[in-house]
């Protein structure tokens, strides 16, 4: 990571003039100061955002500050008459760490937004809150949103701290929402809700991603409203032996000249337009887009090393076999428990989920003919020598003081390397074993809960009245479009096949590496290893969920269950067969009795003939 006096300097350099209350970037020198900076080493250097873009006293005022490096310390908001309005010492994150605090009804005049730091100085921001309400921003010509700020540490780390508050949750919660637009639209997550002032939240612009879209769309919101350059790549799937590749790279600048060359209709307003971009963004990315080889530069992602600093908010992961996840918080480990990261990913049928890493959810391998699996950051895009946008190249990336974080690592680890650098990684002090299975545990439970909306969705779509869904052609039932991609669950299956075989054999990896965890004193490896099989036998029955019959009626099962029935779960993932089969229910028994649907012969005889996939555990690469 970049020194932060280093930072400072050429993040201060980087900031091109903008017009309203965006952000800015401070060091200690910067600001007003109250008290002496001596020892604080410039450990706080601060990113400052301000929302809405122009305040004004009929929309709340909201204000983030972001530092790379810890402070303890305390974020006030302070009137015009001198009072403190509101007020938070909660540090989140890190890194980056940020401190957030908001006003519901701020009066007209100047506000401070003052940072208290233990020891250090006092960094103050005024922001002018108009009495009347300003003017709309508008389009401007050539560009799908008008570019007023760069990319760099500050904004980077801007962007992880919004990406941690927007899903927020409690780490024993399992949040989901039906689609991206109902995190959006709500005020109490979004610190940028309504940040152009054109009410650009509340004109229901639906947005359901898929797994790949995601991440773009993220990417894509928190540009427009910051005003930064953005982009996305046109890529092969990969196929052939193969792996996925770059063909052509589309800013905000050519694609909407290329609008005008082709003779499309005038742009509508600014808001509108994104919520039309972002449709444009979903009709060319797909899972390929993450998975191309880590040292190619014409991508729109690139691989970072796997250390506690570069695995923040905004990361994703790309697995092997077609899914795309994004980080959105950290939580360092503690003397009673695990590092935890919390990712969340999109589905077919819209839906966004939060889970926690573990292996049975980031899966990796390493086969060329797949593409690169792991960790990576969205590529930065900046200004080129005649006014366009271009996308940094690795080397630039990894000279930048900004970034400096490109890697190769990932692509030389082998899959237990990758496994077990991660759990260094998250956890750096031994483990208690028995609270690390545990733990694994509840990690599956989460997965199959999960699973439980996906298939009741199946069910829904059964009882729509659509017909059936068509079943494609091999590796394609894991990658397609239409109903069946929607609805069915091969890749998810998948996953939740190799999860299973994790906490199976959560015992012997304890003792084959005794060393990574807090073995008891006085017992073998092996004598841990046997605890660990009676206690995941005992805890398994006690992990209950339910999912809904075809009559409407609930069924309870176990996590024991869902083991016991792995066999019937590598056939489980067409949205054709009735719901008590998709949860591998025996014949004749009494939960299969409600089961009225079959998927057609030749559907099943495809199944039978990929069953082998399933039993392998391995994805087939594209033909």
């Amino acid at each position: 990571m970049v020194p932060a006096h280093q930072f400072a300097a050429v993040a201060k350099a980087a900031l091109p003039p903008i017009a309203g209350a965006l952000f800015i970037f401070f060091s200690a020198t910067d600001a007003r100061a109250q008290g002496s900076a001596s020892g604080c080493d410039d450990a706080a250097e601060l990113a400052v955002l301000s929302s809405p873009q122009s305040p004004w006293k009929g929309a709340p005022l909201r204000v983030v500050f972001a530092a790379e490096r810890p402070a303890e310390g305390a974020l006030s908001l302070i009137a015009p008459d001198g009072n403190v309005a509101a007020q938070s010492a909660e540090r989140r994150g890190g890194p980056p760490y940020f401190w957030a605090a908001e006003v519901a009804s701020p009066a007209a005049g100047t506000w401070h937004a003052r940072f208290s730091r233990t020891g250090c100085a006092t960094v103050t921001r005024d922001i002018v809150v108009r009495a009347d309400k300003p003017p709309q921003p508008a389009a401007t010509p050539g560009s799908v949103w008008p570019v007023r700020a760069a990319w760099n540490r500050a904004t980077e780390n801007l962007f992880s701290a919004w990406i941690e508050k927007l899903f927020d949750a409690p780490l024993d919660a399992t949040p989901s929402w039906p689609a991206l637009h109902e995190v959006l639209r709500d005020r109490s997550r979004n610190i940028l809700f309504n940040h152009l002032g054109l009410g650009e939240d509340e004109m229901k612009i639906v947005l359901r991603p898929d797994c790949a879209d995601f991440p773009y769309f993220l990417r894509a919101y928190f540009a427009f409203k910051m005003g930064l350059p953005f982009g996305y790549s046109k890529c092969t799937r990969g196929g052939g032996g193969q792996p996925p590749k770059c063909v052509g790279w589309a800013s905000i600048l050519n694609a909407s000249a290329s609008d005008q060359k082709n003779g499309a209709a005038p742009r509508p307003g600014l808001a509108a337009s994104f919520g039309r971009y972002v449709q444009t963004i979903a009709d060319t990315v797909h899972s390929g887009t993450g998975r191309t080889l880590a040292g190619d530069d014409a991508t729109d992602y690139y691989p970072v090393p796997l250390t506690q600093e570069t695995l923040r908010p905004g990361t994703i992961y790309a697995d092997p076999y077609g899914h795309i996840l994004m980080i959105v918080q950290r939580v360092p480990q503690t003397e009673g428990g695990a590092g935890v990261i919390l990712a969340v990913d999109g589905q077919p049928d819209g839906t966004i989920a939060r889970k926690r890493y573990w292996r049975g959810n980031f899966l990796f391998a390493q086969d060329r003919a797949l593409g690169s699996a792991g960790f990576k950051r969205f590529r930065p895009i900046v200004r080129d020598g005649s006014g366009g946008l271009r996308r940094l190249t690795n080397a630039e990336i990894a000279k930048n003081p900004q970034y400096g974080d490109f890697s190769l690592d990932q692509a030389k680890l082998g899959v237990e390397e990758f496994y077990d650098r991660m759990d260094d990684v998250m956890s750096p002090s031994p483990l208690d074993p028995l609270r690390a299975m545990q733990e694994a545990i509840t990690s599956l439970d989460e997965q199959v809960k999960v699973r439980v909306t996906s298939v009741e969705n199946g069910r829904k779509f059964q009882n729509s009245g659509k017909g059936e869904a068509s079943m494609p052609e091999g590796a394609a039932i894991f990658e397609t479009i239409g109903p069946w991609e929607d609805f069915s669950t091969p890749s998810r299956d998948l996953r939740l096949l190799i999860a299973i075989d994790v906490v199976r054999g959560f015992p012997e990896r304890v003792a084959r590496r005794p060393g990574r965890y807090a073995m008891p004193a006085g017992k073998s490896p092996a004598e841990v290893k046997a605890e660990l099989q009676q206690v995941l036998a005992s805890e398994l029955p006690t992990r209950k969920f339910s999912y809904t019959r075809s009559d409407g009626s609930a069924w309870t099962l176990t996590l024991k269950d869902v083991f016991d029935r792995t066999a019937n779960l590598e056939m489980a993932y067409n949205p054709n067969d009735c719901v008590e089969l998709r949860w591998g229910a025996p014949a004749r028994s009494d939960e299969a009795a409600t089961c009225r649907r079959h998927a057609p012969d030749a559907q099943r005889a495809k199944m039978i003939k990929y069953r082998s996939w399933f039993q392998e555990r391995r994805r087939p690469p594209r033909a």
